[in-house]
């Protein structure tokens, strides 16, 4: 007789990168019966089964959601009122709902909107990507070694909090707990920030161009290296932007304080300066690499 898995039934809401690398990796791990791929795109739904991502699929979010024993949501941040709604009246009293998104504040007030137990709901943040989206670039190995941040509430139900962690680490991520206001501090540092700057940067040099020069032609791999984010879905972060738009604005001052600083080392000439800004850097980088390569 084969044990039971972890979760018999998973409705994965939204079944692109994210949502379609659980769905991978728990069912590498034999973690979960069955899994419920849900979204508003049929061709879409239809790849994700032929490559069996999931086992059957449904437009309908109410309907998908009636037996499901846990619910991940992995969609834009901009539309998750209208998923809570959907969800809300067809819920089993024993469903689990969690998340994958990047704001968790956000995330958290949507859900004391509008489900019935807001104590069943564990925000969560497997913090791995990839530049390209959609279920076709899903694989089972994106979480592994990587840091998974759970953000309950003091009420969440204990049992849905562990049940969760367990998921997650199924998956192969590192759990963690942290408060939802201190995520997305952080988060909005050293995600987010870079998100908008790489944006920025490509849009920036883009502006150089003139009918004689195209400037990405003379780009290699450091500017390569360093916008690689910028290939990311515009509309998800955007999403991201807006939903945690105050830590951010907090780090872009940060961000141009530091600029300012360095534009008036280099307008005054000060090469001692500008080298000693240069290896501040260089440490904290070099540190936190020796530290990553530790398991930290």
């Amino acid at each position: 007789m084969t044990d039971q898995p972890l979760i018999e039934h998973l409705a994965v809401i939204g079944v692109g990168l994210i949502g379609g690398s659980a769905a991978r990796a728990l069912k590498k791990a034999n973690a979960v019966g069955r899994i419920t791929g849900v979204g508003r795109s049929q061709p879409r739904l239809a790849k994700a089964l032929k490559l069996g991502v999931v086992d059957d699929t449904s437009s309908d979010m109410a309907a998908a959601v009636r037996d499901a024993d846990v619910v991940l949501i992995a969609v834009p941040m901009g539309i998750y009122a209208a998923v809570f709604k959907a969800i809300a009246g067809s819920l089993p009293a024993h469903a689990i709902i969690t998340d994958a998104g990047s704001t968790k504040q956000h995330a958290i007030r949507e859900a004391r909107r509008f489900l019935s137990d807001p104590n069943r709901f564990v925000p969560a943040h497997p913090i791995a990507g990839a530049e390209h989206s959609g279920v076709e670039a899903s694989n089972a190995e994106l979480f592994c070694n990587h840091l998974c941040l759970l953000t309950p509430d003091e009420n969440a139900d204990p049992e849905a909090v562990a049940k969760i962690a367990a998921m997650w680490a199924a998956c192969g991520c590192r759990v963690e707990k942290m408060c939802a206001d201190e995520h997305d501090d952080f988060l909005a540092a050293v995600s987010h920030l870079p998100h908008v700057v790489a944006y920025a940067l490509v849009n920036a040099v883009n502006k150089e161009g003139n009918e004689r020069h195209d400037p990405f032609r003379f780009a290699a791999g450091g500017f390569r290296d360093f916008t690689r984010i910028a290939s990311s879905s515009p509309s998800m972060w955007r999403d991201i932007v807006l939903c945690n738009r105050r830590s951010i604005l907090a780090k872009l001052d940060g961000l141009e304080a530091e600029l300012g600083a360095l534009r008036q080392a280099i307008n005054d000439g000060d090469g001692e300066r500008i080298a000693d800004m240069f290896t501040s850097a260089k440490q904290a980088r070099d540190a936190w690499l020796q530290r990553r390569g530790k398991g930290a």
